[in-house]
């Protein structure tokens, strides 16, 4: 494949896109900061909830594949041909060498530890000899391979609870389950007759996928599969939806019950308590890398 790589102002980059892939027959298209890494660095992607982001970077970094040289050539001729085009300018044309993808993406995933005997480990990886617990979990589509704080902290949480607390774990809920892990986590220490909700169709599937996989048993499903209370309720979302949602999140919390939250900025953690004064006192229970994990035990009998 040879990669083609162009400087665009923001006003261009949707236009030379478009081109790329529509006329041009480019096999792939990206679109990158110019200026990363550096002082003039922009963050475009908020939080939801915050101040709309900018559409797109005062300078962008265009990088285009083609399966042919000539094809290449051409795309950067013809563009730079075009009357509006006067500030796009070419950086480079060089041949991609070839590598073996699958093999390049499969090590950017290493097994990943909860507990010192509680680990998350791709397929094509042998669990640690001192993993008593391994959730398999390759990457997909759906959020959760557990490389990410909030993942881990929920995993912890759920490992470090007693066996007296996790015998009354006769019901789950995980809500906004993305690729099950939360779940499949609760599964593999002793939770049973779990319900697993995501909005997202492909996060339902990834669900059923990895629990197979996992040699557990669940429902997957769209969020009104949830009904009734459950002695625990996982959350691993966002903090705007999270707050939100906590009406439906508690009132899914059965007496006695652990409520269990994340996706929460440190910044946030006050937010979120004063969201959920009404219904319970959420805590922080774990930190890390900045975010927090927030805890509350229900009213009742525990």
């Amino acid at each position: 494949m040879y990669e083609l790589v162009l400087r665009a102002p923001e006003a261009l980059v949707e236009p030379v896109s478009e081109a790329l892939m529509d006329e041009l027959e480019a096999l792939s298209v990206s679109v990158e900061d110019a200026d990363v890494d550096t002082d003039a660095e922009q963050a475009l992607f908020g939080e939801p909830g915050m101040p709309a982001p900018k559409s797109g970077w005062q300078r962008s970094t265009i990088k285009a594949l083609f399966a042919e040289e000539s094809q290449a050539t051409e795309a950067a001729a013809l563009l730079l041909a075009q009357d509006w085009a006067d500030e796009l300018h070419v950086q480079s044309l060089q041949a991609v060498e070839d590598q073996d993808w699958v093999r390049l993406t499969q090590s950017q995933f290493e097994p990943v530890q909860v507990t010192p005997a509680f680990w998350i480990v791709p397929s094509w990886h042998e669990p640690p000899q001192q993993a008593q617990q391994v959730i398999r979990l390759d990457p997909g589509l759906a959020f959760g391979t557990g490389t990410h704080p909030t993942t881990r902290m929920c995993l912890r949480w759920i490992a470090q609870q007693s066996a007296e607390r996790r015998a009354r774990w006769e019901r789950v809920l995980d809500y906004g389950c993305g690729s099950g892990i939360l779940a499949i986590g609760a599964a593999l220490h002793g939770a049973r007759d779990i319900d697993a909700v995501d909005i997202d169709p492909a996060a339902v599937q990834a669900t059923q996928d990895n629990a197979q996989a996992n040699g557990v048993q669940l429902r997957a499903g769209l969020p009104e599969l949830a009904q009734g209370r459950y002695p625990l309720v996982l959350a691993n979302i966002l903090a705007t939806p999270l707050k939100l949602l906590a009406p439906l999140l508690t009132g899914h919390v059965a007496a006695g019950g652990d409520l269990v939250l994340a996706g929460i900025l440190e910044r946030q953690a006050d937010e979120l308590k004063a969201a959920y004064a009404s219904w319970c006192e959420l805590q922080v229970s774990d930190s890390q890398e900045g975010w927090v994990l927030m805890t509350a035990r229900m009213a009742g009998d525990a």
